[in-house]
């Protein structure tokens, strides 16, 4: 049983200025050598890792420096793709031109990997082929790790889910989307299962469990939304059978972006279904202002008793630095809702550079964020685990 709060993050961290423009032009068709790539992530993994724990965290990933971006990744590892994929917009920014019109000004001219154009379909049949890469990717990481002094306590990698994969690369081939996710979920279960048989913690990253309510939903009803996200978890479980769910944990959130979200769907209306994956823990965003209440979902919609929750409660959208006196307050809070503060861990709401060059948060002051959370964790273990 846990004696105090472990940290952890959410997944992605910002990366090199030389690696983000790498990352960027290959995103936009660039022909960039992949040694080039391979070699600039090397060094920002081995960089990153020790970072990570001098930051006080205890659960660490390689801050997905080698990916374009959390899931367009895929692009080189499945086959089957191809065409042209078109996202929708948001419904909580569609509906505030003028704010709509800053965040394009600000956008205009950064170097970034886009999550929006240049987006492939599903036009084939699609297959996993990325077993070398990921088998590379799980080897750059263990280096890093075996050299960290001093060692962390654990180390988990992200893949994205079934769900999020179908939503923004979009089907062109099969017969319905039952099938177009099943197909996902045979072909990401090579990459969950190679995560864990390299020694990690599987995140799987599912933010269309709550995001495309306001996105590919926004103008259909609940219960349309809904039934996907059923639909999204059977493929989930499908994807994770017969592997050790003590060692899975699943992200959801609303979309990594700074915007009104008061379209966003309440976590009590996801809640019952997001529970139904077969996982061991929950990553969930608690410190923005849009959801930082629904910790109290817990309260009626309780975890399995085997389960813990990551809570999030640092803001990767802003530049404020949390006071660890505030991560404390947010802890303990949570740590009422789901009753047992042996089961909690602190984490972040999401990434904070979900795809290269998108990042609000300055690097230095992510750094100041995450030393912030390790602060508060130890505060409020020392207040909830105090007698224990």
């Amino acid at each position: 049983m846990a004696t105090r709060i472990l940290c952890t993050h959410t997944g992605s961290l910002p990366r090199p200025p030389a690696l983000t423009r790498l990352h960027a032009r290959r995103a936009r068709g660039e022909a960039i050598p992949a040694g080039e790539v391979a070699a600039a992530a090397r060094a920002a993994v081995a960089e990153i890792v020790p970072r990570q724990v001098a930051a006080g965290l205890d659960i660490v990933n390689n801050g997905e420096q080698g990916r374009e971006s959390f899931v367009l990744y895929l692009r080189d590892r499945l086959t089957g793709l191809g065409g042209e994929s078109h996202r929708p917009g948001w419904a909580d920014i569609d509906a505030y031109p003028e704010f709509k019109a800053e965040v394009a000004a600000a956008a205009a001219g950064r170097e970034t990997a886009s999550m929006t154009a240049n987006l492939p379909a599903a036009i084939g049949d699609v297959a996993y082929v990325g077993a070398a890469a990921m088998d590379a990717e799980c080897a750059e990481f263990r280096a890093a790790l075996d050299a960290a002094r001093p060692a962390p306590l654990g180390a988990f990698l992200a893949a994205p889910s079934p769900g999020i994969v179908a939503s923004v690369v979009q089907n062109r081939h099969y017969d319905s989307e039952e099938a177009y996710l099943a197909a996902l979920a045979d072909a990401l279960a090579h990459e969950y299962r190679a995560i864990l048989d390299a020694g990690f913690t599987l995140q799987l990253d599912c933010p269309d469990l709550a995001l495309e309510r306001h996105a590919s939903y926004r103008d259909r009803p609940l219960s349309d939304f809904i039934a996907f996200c059923e639909r999204v978890v059977t493929a989930i479980n499908r994807a994770i059978e017969g592997l050790p769910r003590d060692r899975i944990r699943l992200h959801v959130c609303w979309g990594n972006y700074e915007g009104p979200h008061d379209a966003d769907v309440p976590l009590a209306e996801i809640l019952p279904v997001v529970l139904q994956a077969q996982v061991g823990a929950f990553v969930l965003p608690f410190a923005n202002p849009r959801h930082a209440h629904e910790h109290r979902c817990f309260l009626r919609t309780p975890l399995a008793d085997d389960q813990v929750l990551v809570a999030g409660v640092i803001d990767t959208l802003t530049n404020f630095v949390e006071h660890p006196e505030v991560v404390a307050e947010r802890l303990e809070r949570i740590a009422q809702s789901i009753g047992d503060p042996s089961r909690l861990m602190a984490g972040t709401d999401c990434g904070f550079d979900t795809a290269a060059g998108r990042g609000r948060v300055a690097r230095d002051v992510v750094w100041a964020k995450l030393r912030a959370m390790s602060e508060g964790a130890r505060i409020a273990s020392g207040r909830l685990f105090a007698g224990r």
